[in-house]
């Protein structure tokens, strides 16, 4: 694993020896001796992970991390604080102003590796969701990533998995008025329990009879569904390996007992935060996707989602021999309808219309908008006759009830000229296809209107 970690601290000595550990992981690592040098380098550089001495003059680690994690262009960079202060409120203060997690002087080095290590993937991870983010459209990215997600002012869901009734009711009590908290005290029951709920955030008790907490975690990260699940470990003291061996299972962070209430507070808030962003960049990269493919005012699919798909239907059908038939559609007259009640009545009828085709075929079939007041149909395993009833129940679907317009309670009539043609045996193509089901809508449209033609040949 490689990675550029920039080491933070006013004595080159500290940084030396942090930056020879490093550079024997083959990690990559810049340098800074002061606040401002280690923001101008995060800002102008791809910096993976930051090793953040709280000691320095003019500009502490705490407020270097507060400006860090404020700027959306480097709020996502893991921050990990590293100082001789071993005071709970010290670390307390540190995960406040966003800090990722915190280790003190003397640092272990095999801590060191593997939390930095735990944070790189979280990073990759993140990375990726801001590169898909923001090349699946324009959207505005660094106003994305600004935004509150509600990790403040909503209450998380979280989970705790503990046999000990003690401990349990020592966290209720921490957690009161901070987080909706479900109580597991079986791992394998609390295993489903994760699978089947959306938590925000997992925490498993290390101190169980007669289980391995790790397999639990290990289990909860194999799944799809809580993979991206944070994890919190609650240990106790002189279970550094077990900690160790932890972090390079997947999970996200972990309290030593005695817990304090505000460091749990605090490490809680830090992973559902990170949480939320995650997933609303996942739920951006989604929408983003969707708009994509899908048309804004009628929603069904549009165009490019049927080039795109009509080709892998139409080979499909050829390969297995099966029946495939396309219908297109076109309002009769569709801009006088516009000319009389403005582009607002226009898209009220356009609407209404693709309510009821959606109402009349199946959901195997593709219904797309493919542009203007033109509507195309592919219905795989289905015969012509049958295709040519389908846009009969459509067009008289259209003609039978008149369309709303306005708040008013107006209504029009509204007719549809369809279109038909199906694969032929042998040699056809896509565009052979479409051309014919366009060839039989213009029939349609010149024989009069308000009718089908399909288009054997």
């Amino acid at each position: 694993m490689t990675a550029r970690i920039l080491v933070v601290d006013d004595i080159p000595a500290n940084v030396r020896l942090l930056e020879v550990r490093l550079l024997a992981e083959y990690f990559e690592v810049l340098t800074a001796t002061n606040g401002p040098d280690a923001i101008e380098t995060c800002e102008n550089g791809k910096v993976d992970v930051v090793l953040l001495d709280v000691m320095m003059p003019d500009m502490d680690g705490f407020e270097v991390c507060r400006r860090l994690k404020s700027d959306p262009a480097t709020s996502h960079i893991p921050v990990v604080m590293i100082t001789a202060l071993d005071q709970v409120s010290d670390r307390v203060r540190g995960l406040e102003a966003g800090a990722d997690d915190f280790l003190t002087k003397p640092v272990n080095d095999l801590q060191l590796m593997t939390r930095v290590k735990s944070l790189v993937r979280l990073k990759s991870l993140t990375d990726e969701l801001r590169l898909r983010a923001s090349t699946t459209r324009n959207i505005g990215i660094e106003e994305l990533l600004s935004r509150n997600f509600a990790s403040e002012d909503t209450t998380p869901k979280v989970l705790l998995i503990d046999e000990r009734k003690s401990s349990v009711e020592r966290i209720q009590k921490m957690l009161r008025d901070r987080a909706d908290l479900d109580i597991a005290s079986d791992p394998h029951a609390g295993f489903f329990q994760a699978a089947e709920t959306p938590y925000e955030c997992v925490m498993i008790s290390t101190a169980f009879a007669d289980f391995d907490p790790l397999r639990l975690c290990s289990q909860l990260r194999s799944l799809d569904r809580t993979r991206f699940m944070p994890i919190i470990l609650l240990a106790e003291e002189g279970e550094e390996e077990r900690i160790i061996r932890g972090l390079e299972l997947g999970i996200n962070d972990y309290l030593m007992r005695p817990i304090d209430q505000q460091e749990l507070t605090a490490r809680l808030r830090t992973q559902v935060r990170r949480k939320r962003y995650n997933d609303q960049l996942r739920a951006s990269v989604t929408q983003t996707i969707e708009m994509a493919v899908t048309d804004g005012l009628t929603g069904l699919h549009n165009r490019r989602y049927l080039d795109s798909h009509l080709q892998t239907l139409f080979d499909r059908a050829v390969a297995r021999r099966r029946p495939l038939s396309v219908m297109i559609t076109d309002l009769d007259r569709f801009k006088a309808i516009n000319d009389t009640y403005g582009h607002d009545g226009g898209d009220e009828v356009l609407r209404e219309f693709a309510r009821r085709l959606r109402k009349n075929v199946r959901g195997i079939d593709l219904a797309c908008r493919f542009g203007g007041e033109e509507f195309v149909v592919v219905m795989p395993d289905t015969e012509g006759v049958v295709a040519e009833k389908v846009a009969e129940r459509i067009r008289a679907e259209i003609a039978q009830a008149p369309f709303a317009i306005g708040s008013d309670g107006k209504t029009i009539e509204v007719t549809v000229s369809v279109g038909v043609s199906s694969v032929l045996k042998g040699v056809d193509t896509v565009a052979a296809l479409m051309k014919r089901a366009d060839l039989a809508l213009y029939e349609a449209k010149s024989g009069g209107r308000n009718r089908v033609v399909a288009k054997a040949a």
